[in-house]
């Protein structure tokens, strides 16, 4: 058993996510943050890769108090469960995801992780070992899922998302398509990684719905089950 999974990600036109710098961009506009602060709400927790917190160093916190505070009327926490995949534990004592924002935290590393490090990290967070060189993420999944989480929302960055999508681990993708162009052929893209060679590997969506959102558009694709 594992989560309902959903990546939310947003991209420029020429679909990238950030530039060969993979310092952060600003992609989408007040709307779309108004909508991704609302799935973040609804959602029972967010992941992100250790490659995200180093670049952006985000507190994936719900920021409207009226979505917090629908989410205490209801019986949970203030903000989601926050998620790192992080497989050598390389996530800064200092980052702001361990320290913004009251609720639980949770950070995934593999049995390569230094016990130190470990040690450290579990002062600010649950520490999930699963997987020997790097995360497991199905035993992850299913540890998540043990933990309450039904509802999971993804938020990059490319190799966690390629990761969950070669072992056939989401469910919906919902992109951000901005008004911009990036370029750059070492940009990072919404899935990363060693990427599908056949045709008859490569991940099939199924659209949902179009919406457009500032001066962009907003993609819903569900995934097709092999």
């Amino acid at each position: 058993m594992r989560p309902f999974v959903f990546i939310n990600i947003a991209m420029s036109a020429d679909g990238k996510i950030s530039t060969k710098e993979r310092r952060q961009v600003r992609i989408s506009g007040n709307e779309d943050f108004s909508r991704v602060d609302r799935i973040k709400a609804e959602s029972d927790a967010i992941m992100v890769g250790i490659g995200t917190v180093l670049a952006d160093n985000p507190s994936l916190t719900v920021k409207s108090p009226e979505l917090r505070a629908g989410r205490i009327s209801a019986g949970k926490d203030e903000h989601p469960i926050r998620v790192v995949v992080d497989s050598l534990g390389r996530i800064p004592l200092d980052a702001d995801i361990l320290h913004k924002g009251t609720g639980r935290r949770i950070i995934a590393v593999s049995r390569e992780a230094p016990h130190k490090q470990v040690e450290e990290l579990g002062q600010y967070a649950t520490v999930v070992v699963a997987g020997d060189e790097t995360v497991d993420l199905c035993t992850l999944l299913e540890e998540l899922y043990r933990q309450g989480v039904r509802r999971l929302m993804v938020e990059g960055g490319g190799t966690l998302v390629w990761g969950l999508f070669a072992q056939g681990l989401v469910d919906e993708l919902q992109t951000f398509v901005g008004n911009i162009v990036i370029g750059g052929k070492d940009a990072p893209t919404p899935a990363d990684g060693t990427g599908f060679l056949r045709e008859e590997d490569f991940m099939h969506l199924r659209l949902i719905e179009t919406v457009q959102l500032d001066d962009g558009l907003l993609i819903r694709w569900s995934v097709e089950k092999r």
